[in-house]
């Protein structure tokens, strides 16, 4: 969590764009993302400089023939040089960085550097020197663009809306990513869900010794000591590959992972729906929380779906068993519609997650877990592909650890999910027949029965508590008896 003066900073910033002119929210994080990665590029670059000395390695800097372009350098100059400058030196060497032929240099080819005056510059350079980002450690850099990303409140538009952190963690928790996998998300948005991946495999290669805790108990400083040179290498280019079909987002989506250490991301701007996507029986882990709101063209949806809908939940569950390899495993956010709709396109995709698929967990999400986007109820479906399903375990999740309302206010930034990890790893060691407790297991046979209806208000006991009430010739009795105070209290005011 981020302290008070670093949200006041990052509040501040949103602010002066928003007075500079720049009021569109996704030019703004855009313009935002740009500037943060250049203070970080320097930053990166000292680092990588230091350790190089201390293992007695040459290092060649990326600033080298370029010292202008360093954030400490340009910062300093004066207000009738410092846009030029940056428009026209220090962005187009930020878009030259990758190899000619990597995706960092196809996205950011038509990028623009739109901050309209020097005087907004300026002022956004002295916001972002003094969040002292440099002496933050990894994760709470990671906070800094969380929250930064939080502001986005466009989101929503197209179904689109971003997903809470610790969600997202959570997501990635029950899949439990590792070397060796392939993981994707075929609507990856700001990226969260493949550098909460990178984070969680580099916390499973991290020696305890160095994993430290923030005031909240938070892990975080994974170094991937355990990791060798060829492992590092699979993580850092093979591991995790997101596609998106907006191009500030894909440019958004790089930049997250650069951020995180990974130079060359593998980013796509590409509808996954499209004939244009052909991916199949590939990825050993999908995380997604797709569009719910979204149309495609029917003339453009690829012809591998066998469910025919315009309703775009639907088709990014069949896409995401289609791109499964076997024995894949994903986690997926869904509208509750998705777990009980009655149209023919519903029940099939709930019937070929029953029968083709292993559907392990279906955690029922609390209303208020997506504002101040959007009030709509929401559930997580965990499925691994090429099995069929005996038992399917339900958790019904009361408190994400934030309040329920727009505020979204923090509580202990934990609630239930604790527990849906414990449980859910511990859920076929222990019988959870108790339909009236927060999570039980229900058989196949019976999802069946009720056509394969998955809302956890169909199987769920509730239990009702007896409330007694008083007779009312006793509260009738009270109510005299409060009269007759109230009048005696009036009779003392008037003498």
């Amino acid at each position: 969590m981020l302290d008070t003066e670093l949200k006041s900073k990052i509040n501040q910033l949103w602010d002066k764009f928003w007075s500079g002119g720049i009021s569109n929210p996704l030019q703004a994080i855009e313009q935002m993302s740009y500037l943060l990665f250049m203070k970080r590029l320097e930053d990166e670059d000292i680092a990588r400089e230091q350790n190089a000395e201390l293992k007695d390695e040459k290092y060649i800097s990326i600033f080298k023939d370029n010292e202008d372009c360093k954030w400490s350098e340009w910062t300093n100059l004066s207000a009738d040089a410092i846009l030029a400058h940056v428009r026209d030196k220090v962005f187009p060497f930020l878009r030259n960085l990758g190899s000619e032929d990597s995706l960092y240099s196809k996205y950011m080819k038509d990028a623009v550097f739109s901050i309209p005056t020097p005087s907004l510059l300026i002022e956004a350079v002295k916001i972002i020197n003094g969040m002292h980002i440099k002496e933050q450690n990894r994760d709470t850099k990671g906070d800094i663009y969380e929250y930064l990303l939080s502001e986005l409140k466009t989101a929503g538009k197209n179904g689109q809306f971003r997903t809470p952190r610790h969600i997202i963690k959570m997501m990635v928790e029950l899949t439990d990513p590792k070397i060796g996998d392939y993981v994707c998300d075929p609507a990856c948005g700001t990226a969260g869900f493949l550098v909460a991946s990178y984070e969680y495999i580099l916390k499973k290669n991290t020696s305890s010794d160095f994993i430290k805790k923030d005031e909240h108990g938070n892990e975080y400083n994974f170094k991937g000591d355990k990791l060798n040179e060829e492992q590092w290498k699979a993580l850092r280019e093979n591991t995790l590959t997101g596609f998106d079909f907006e191009q500030t987002m894909v440019r958004i989506s790089l930049m997250n992972l650069m951020m995180h250490g990974i130079n060359n991301p593998n980013i796509k701007q590409l509808n996954t729906l499209s004939t244009r996507y052909d991916e199949a029986n590939h990825y050993d882990i999908v995380l997604a929380n797709p569009p719910f709101k979204g149309s495609i063209d029917e003339s453009e949806l690829s012809g591998d779906f066998t469910i025919r809908t315009k309703k775009t939940e639907i088709l990014f569950l069949e896409l995401m068993y289609n791109i499964l390899s076997s024995g894949g495993r994903c986690a997926v956010i869904v509208p509750d519609g998705v777990l009980f709709g009655n149209s023919n396109a519903h029940k099939k995709i709930r019937k070929k997650l029953l029968e083709e698929c292993r559907l392990d967990a279906v955690i029922s999400m609390p209303s208020g877990i997506f504002k101040p986007y959007a009030g709509v109820s929401t559930g997580i479906l965990v499925f691994t592909k090429g099995e069929p399903t005996e038992k399917v375990w339900f958790y019904n999740m009361k408190s994400d650890g934030y309040s329920l309302d727009d505020k979204r206010t923090f509580i202990d930034g934990r609630g239930d999910i604790p527990n849906i990890i414990e449980n859910f790893r511990n859920r076929d060691k222990e019988k959870i027949e108790d339909r009236k407790a927060k999570c039980f297991v229900v058989p196949f046979d019976e999802i069946k029965k009720n056509e394969y209806d998955l809302s956890i208000s169909k199987y769920q006991e509730i239990e009702y508590e007896e409330v007694h009430y008083e007779k009312p010739e006793v509260i009738k009795e009270k109510i005299l008896e409060l009269e007759k105070k109230i009048c005696r209290s009036l009779e003392e005011l008037e003498l």
